[in-house]
């Protein structure tokens, strides 16, 4: 056996894992599996909440590790894609891993990984499935949190995160996204989510159609596992909202009163999301003896933020971000726009996309808040997948938008700068909204300076 050399700096090690990418997206699990009989199974030793669906899982499991958090629990969060450092993908109680423990994992499992590739008839593991097993070394051996919520990567039958038997599985809800992976109907897209339900784990969703739950049902009754879901077993609706803020009336079946709760996320997905959140909790703590108080469930949603979801970054002039990367993502931020924008106020938009998304459908999307926007912008930036302007000036007259709306901007720094300069006075009222891809909002997010809660970490 030949000595393998060790990665001596953190980047060397994250540029190594990055290559990994030339792999590709591969599903199945077989990489995955003989690498963890080689450790020893570790995902055993860990309680996992596994968290699948096309949109809102970030929202569901950032609610879930605070309210968690607020109640005592050391919770490990793992989830993607990041905004900034590479290291938010793998937290525990919010903290980032730490450089130096990413480079100590990497390191043990690249000898894995060569070796899987060399003694298998697998081929090597991907990127994804790496990062997969370091977070699941990280919390098995380092950190060792009471729970780890686990969001899929990609699906979920043959997603890498799949490997885990989980105290509960959530499914927020099911969209046409990745469709050349995952299949081109709503149901084909279910079945790979439901691939997720395990032997008598119990499954919450959010999903209400009756075509979808059908699918997710004919799953749990092969398995049988018990369905909680949205508007049958746990309801949820918004009582008021406004920038900043909004409340929420719960209530379910674990229950005996219903609550109200305030959410300083924005938007009636993120009533959803927050309920699908809090029916698990139910779940843990009427079948699992977590303890919750009421007052910690409270303060637990009260404090959840998520960067990058109708985020405000500047208050004067306004300039919020959002993250809406599908159409499903595009309805609902126009859907929060309409509801959240002042009469007087004109809206201006910031689109920049990822080439292989629907983008005529996104830009689709957009139409009821079509008479409130006063400029539309699409611009391109600094990403291997991402889409040129011209491609999203297309994509947008083809969605139905006139020529003389459209603004194509060749640079969006400099678009910015000049709207901070001309707008501090003049049309204060005016909101720019910046959304299209995550990874473009992680690029304005940059340009930014630290908001205000962060400054506090």
């Amino acid at each position: 056996m030949h000595a393998e050399a060790q990665f001596v700096e953190y980047k060397e090690a994250l540029d190594w894992l990055h290559g990994l990418l030339r792999f590709g997206q591969r599903p199945g699990l077989e990489r995955m599996q003989w690498v963890l009989e080689q450790l020893d199974h570790p995902e055993r030793r860990i309680p996992f909440i596994h968290v699948a669906g096309t949109n809102g899982k970030g929202s569901t499991c950032a609610f879930l590790t605070q309210m968690l958090m607020e109640a005592g629990y050391s919770v490990g969060t793992f989830t993607s894609p990041y905004l900034v450092d590479f290291r938010e993908r793998i937290r525990y109680n919010g903290s980032m891993i730490e450089e130096a423990d990413l480079l100590r994992l990497v390191n043990e499992v690249k000898v894995l990984i060569e070796r899987c590739e060399r003694e298998t008839e697998f081929g090597s593991p991907t990127e994804f499935e790496v990062i997969t097993l370091i977070a699941i070394l990280y919390f098995s051996r380092v950190a060792r949190p009471a729970v780890v919520v686990w969001e899929t990567g990609l699906g979920g039958r043959l997603d890498s995160t799949n490997v885990v038997l989980p105290l509960v599985s959530v499914i927020t809800n099911i969209g046409m996204d990745h469709t050349q992976v995952l299949g081109d109907t709503l149901e084909e897209i279910a079945r790979e989510k439901a691939g997720i339900i395990k032997p008598g784990v119990p499954v919450v969703t959010g999903e209400t159609r009756p075509e979808i739950l059908a699918v997710l049902r004919e799953r749990a009754a092969v398995t049988k596992s018990t369905v909680y879901s949205l508007q049958e077993h746990f309801f949820a609706e918004q009582v008021e909202e406004e920038l900043g803020q909004q409340r929420i009336r719960y209530s379910s079946i674990h229950r005996r009163h219903e609550a109200t709760y305030r959410l300083t996320m924005n938007g009636i997905h993120q009533t959803a999301n927050a309920a699908v959140a809090l029916m698990t909790i139910d779940v843990l703590r009427n079948y699992f003896s977590f303890l919750l108080e009421e007052e910690e469930i409270s303060r637990g949603l009260q404090q959840t933020r998520w960067p990058g979801r109708l985020e405000v970054v500047s208050p004067r002039p306004l300039v919020i971000l959002d993250g809406a990367h599908n159409q499903e993502g595009m309805e609902a931020l126009a859907n929060s726009l309409e509801r959240l924008l002042p009469n007087d106020a004109g809206l201006h938009l910031l689109f920049s996309g990822l080439a292989d998304k629907p983008l005529s459908e996104m830009a689709k999307a957009l139409a009821p808040v079509k008479a409130k926007i006063k400029s539309l912008n699409v611009t391109e930036f600094d990403f291997p997948r991402a889409a040129a302007a011209s491609t999203l000036r297309d994509a947008f007259l083809q969605g139905g938008w006139a020529e003389e709306n459209l603004e194509a901007v060749p640079d969006w720094r400099a678009f910015l700068l000049s709207w901070m300069r001309e707008k501090q006075s003049a049309k204060a009222d005016d909101w720019l909204v910046v959304c299209g891809s995550l990874y473009f909002i992680a690029q304005v997010r940059a340009f930014f300076p630290t908001t205000v809660e962060e400054a506090g970490e």
